[in-house]
């Protein structure tokens, strides 16, 4: 088992995002998962990313607040707890338009090449 305190989570910078903090909590380490890594992306009152895309999926759970992710023109608005999955190479373009903050898990494949 791999234990990382919240704590000791490093933070990391996502191309293309902006208003947001993004804290590393599992994955690029020693003993990490071998699949996937998971972040906490935390986004200000306007922050977002995109738009654009990605070669690998990714799965969003929105912890706290809400965002709205817009896929070929269309405003989905997930809430706490809400989950969706973007496939590999859907252009997305993500926006808290609240007030609050929103928490977002972030959870996606290693990219091909890189060294687990």
């Amino acid at each position: 088992m791999k234990v990382k305190k919240f704590s000791d989570a490093q933070p990391y910078e996502a191309p293309n995002h902006f208003g947001v903090t993004g804290l590393r909590l599992q994955g690029f380490e020693e003993g990490g998962p071998t699949n996937q890594w998971v972040g906490l992306s935390q986004f200000l009152p306007g922050g977002g990313a995109g738009p654009d895309s990605s070669p690998m999926e990714k799965v969003y759970v929105v912890l706290e607040g809400e965002m709205t992710v817009t896929i070929d023109g269309k405003d989905t608005v997930l809430g706490r707890f809400d989950s969706c999955t973007i496939p590999g190479g859907e252009v997305r373009k993500i926006e808290n338009r609240t007030n609050d903050i929103c928490k977002m898990l972030v959870v996606m494949p290693y990219p091909q090449g890189v060294k687990k």
